[in-house]
């Protein structure tokens, strides 16, 4: 079967979205008993605050029927929507936000007008709220797990709001107590949970609305993006890089500018770079991969260096430092001379394949070296980044930084002689 480059293997989309429906099915159940089991006890004691509990976690259900309702739907794509229906399940919740928010307020307006019922009894409906209190822990824990291991931040949130769900129903249990001691603190409890609601409500819009309305995705994935696209070696630079949230999964696009390199090698290139995202970010749905030729204004050129005065190093992996020159291509100059040192020099083993893994960081156009590197390790790290290899006569950095200034300088006039 034809699989989109970029885009999620759906065998392994089916097993993940199979996991984490029949955990949001945990959920939903047990939030729905949790939901009649307080407000239960809400008829039975009179208590506005354990009816307000009872009401937050019922809004966990319709949080659950939620994501059940996205996973559902996720896979569904048509001419009409290309890109799937994820972002249904942002609507269904921008609509759970609003009703808890009128949930919210109803409550608080009660407690703080005073129209709440009279308790009647809460000596033994303490016991059963305070075993309630390590449920919504518990199964936000398990949510949580699963979530990490799916790669799921939608489960992982909503183990988190679980979690959350201990404080409120801690509320509820101390303002029984104080009841059962002659304090009267049911009303302020369920003003105090009606906040937790609110909170909730809140929590929900914000996210749903970000992604309806095409937010970008959050500063650290991005990073790990943008630093994923540059340790390719093949990678110069990152002309415009964006993503987009839809439901929970996330759309990624960037526009990178390669070394000379034929087509085949750049489809090579993007298919490593869609793999390592997806590996490293979680719910990637499609990555699309625009490569440009470089437009080079300015070629960098590796020397290796026996010592930071400038001698040319006869060995390449031993070398103590290397010098990275910039050196512009029009009115050729020296734009720029760093040394760096080289971290391979004081390993026993495999020097030269290192040394090269490391200037590729750099982004050389050009390496030198006085011994020829063929057939070892270090050639084929360059190769495969693109990376032109030289053998050097000269001895002195100066001085072989004049011999490619001259060299480009005829390279230029001769070009500006053809084109007249």
């Amino acid at each position: 079967m034809h699989q989109e480059p970029g885009a999620t293997p759906p065998e392994d989309r089916q097993l993940t979205d199979a996991l984490i429906t029949k955990v949001a099915w945990y959920s939903l159940l047990v939030n729905a008993g949790l939901v009649a089991v307080k407000l239960y006890l809400s008829h039975i004691s009179g208590s506005l605050a354990l009816e307000a509990d009872g009401i937050h976690s019922f809004v966990d259900v319709l949080a659950s029927v939620a994501l059940i309702l996205g996973i559902r739907l996720s896979s569904r794509k048509s001419r009409s929507f290309p890109y799937g229906l994820y972002k249904v399940e942002n609507i269904v919740s921008v609509i759970i936000a609003f009703l808890v928010f009128f949930t919210a307020f109803e409550i608080a307006a009660e407690a703080v007008s005073g129209t709440g019922a009279v308790l009647t009894s809460t000596g033994w409906v303490i016991l059963p709220v305070a075993a309630l209190v390590s449920v919504p822990y518990l199964l936000g824990t398990y949510e949580i797990r699963v979530g990490n291991a799916c790669k799921s931040p939608s489960l992982v949130a909503d183990g988190k709001q679980h979690r959350v769900d201990v404080l409120s129903t801690s509320v509820v249990f101390f303002a029984l107590l104080a009841q059962y001691f002659g304090v009267p603190f049911d009303n302020a409890a369920a003003v105090i949970v009606a906040c937790f609601i609110a909170w909730s409500g809140w929590g929900i819009l914000k996210d749903s609305m970000r992604t309806l309305l095409d937010a970008s995705i959050d500063h650290a994935t991005r990073d790990t993006i943008r630093s994923v696209i540059l340790a390719d070696p093949l990678v110069k630079s990152i002309r415009e890089l964006s993503g987009r949230n839809s439901g929970r999964f996330i759309f990624v696009e960037a526009t990178v500018v390669m070394h000379e390199t034929d087509l085949g090698n750049a489809h090579l290139a993007s298919e490593r770079i869609q793999e390592k995202i997806r590996e490293l970010v979680p719910n990637v749905e499609r990555v699309l991969i625009n490569c440009e030729p470089e437009e080079r204004s300015h070629l960098r050129y590796v020397v290796p260096l026996s010592d930071s005065s400038g001698t040319i190093s006869p060995h390449f992996g031993e070398a103590s430092c290397f010098a990275i020159l910039d050196v512009s291509v029009s009115g050729p100059a020296l734009e720029k001379k760093e040394i760096v040192s080289n971290p391979a020099k004081e390993m026993e083993r495999q020097k030269g394949i290192r040394a090269a893994e490391y200037l590729l960081s750099f982004k050389p156009d050009v390496v030198f070296s006085k011994k020829s590197l063929a057939g070892k390790s270090a050639e084929y790290v360059f190769e495969s980044a693109r990376v032109e290899i030289r053998r050097t006569d000269e001895t002195d950095l100066d001085q072989l930084a004049a011999a490619i200034i001259r060299e480009l300088a005829e390279e230029h006039e001769a070009t500006r002689t053809i084109t007249r």
